[in-house]
């Protein structure tokens, strides 16, 4: 792992992380925002909300922090938590460039993410991201690469990203879709001047959709840290929208269906940090429970009769409505 921070990270709740989509725009496709946004979702609610949940995170031994470009202002409001929190030095923070924000602060907006992985998007988005972040950023993600992005053949492109990794900010990407396998394996072999470009991987894995695991195995093995992403399915994995087998499996153990499906991430090897997107402090809370689960067999079992077709899974994914 490239983060020493939390390499020495010695709490049980050191390797999940707080990513920071839900929170840091007022649109977002998971359900019940209703219930566990503000009512008022201006900026400064939201700015609260976020600093909310970074000092609980934070208090309760979480070190690592997600954010994006395209997630509304979430790079500010964490810029501006650890400016005002000098203790939190130990901290790992990540964002991602490629996708820029145009809802324009809107939950009913036409489009809310424009995707765009070339070399000027880059210059501009990481000249944003600097001005926000300054050196508190650790790592930079191309976020969403599919196996025929432009991003894993541009070599200028690579050029650049292998300056700022030769500058400390280690250079990562994200991936998404049915196809994640693909992605993963395309950017396993980008390399500058005969060294991986690469050393961190983001990538969607839960309880329904595990495709993608045995190519992330295969990046750990390769040195890459693995982060797991969508640990909850955009909701469909917590609260009462959870399966019936995951929340009876939670009950079990005196825990919310949500710690289940963030333990199954946090049980895979090669992860190295699960990330929980957590709207409220109680979902941040029930989330922190996964590491006292305990995944046996039979409960493994369990959960592995509830992984869907991948087509069928991104399907679904696709059809969520902004909320």
């Amino acid at each position: 792992m490239p983060f020493a921070r939390l390499n020495r990270a010695t709490t049980p709740t050191s390797h999940i992380g707080l990513g920071l989509a839900a929170v840091g725009r007022p649109g977002y496709i998971t359900p019940h925002r209703d219930r566990d946004l503000p009512g008022d979702r201006g900026a400064d609610a939201l700015r609260d909300r976020t600093h909310e949940l970074l000092d609980a995170a934070y208090a309760q031994g979480v070190r690592y922090f997600d954010a994006a470009r395209s997630y509304g202002r979430a790079e500010e409001f964490l810029a501006e938590w650890l400016t005002a929190r000098p203790e939190a030095a130990d901290v790992v923070v990540g964002s991602k460039w490629g996708y820029t924000y145009t809802a324009d602060w809107r939950v009913d907006a036409e489009t809310h993410e424009v995707k765009d992985h070339d070399l000027a998007t880059f210059e501009r988005q990481h000249a944003e991201t600097a001005g926000l972040l300054g050196g508190r950023l650790d790592l930079y993600q191309i976020h969403s690469v599919t196996a025929d992005s432009p991003a894993l053949t541009d070599k200028a492109l690579h050029a650049r990203l292998a300056e700022l990794a030769a500058g400390g900010t280690t250079v990562g990407f994200s991936t998404s879709g049915s196809a994640q396998a693909d992605a993963v394996r395309a950017a396993l072999a980008v390399t500058v001047d005969g060294e991986p470009l690469f050393r961190t991987v983001q990538a969607t894995y839960n309880a329904l959709e595990t495709s993608a695991g045995p190519v992330l195995a295969e990046a750990h093995d390769a040195g890459l840290t693995v982060i797991v992403k969508e640990a909850l399915a955009n909701g469909r994995l917590a609260g009462t929208e959870a399966p019936a087998v995951v929340r009876e499996i939670g009950a079990e153990a005196g825990l919310d269906g949500d710690a289940v499906a963030l333990a199954l991430g946090l049980h895979q090897p090669w992860a190295g940090v699960v990330l929980s997107g957590a709207a409220t402090v109680t979902q941040l809370a029930a989330n922190l429970h996964a590491p006292l689960l305990d995944l046996d067999p039979d409960r493994l079992d369990r959960l592995a009769a509830l992984v869907e077709e991948p087509e069928a899974y991104w399907r679904h994914r696709a059809s969520l409505p902004w909320s």
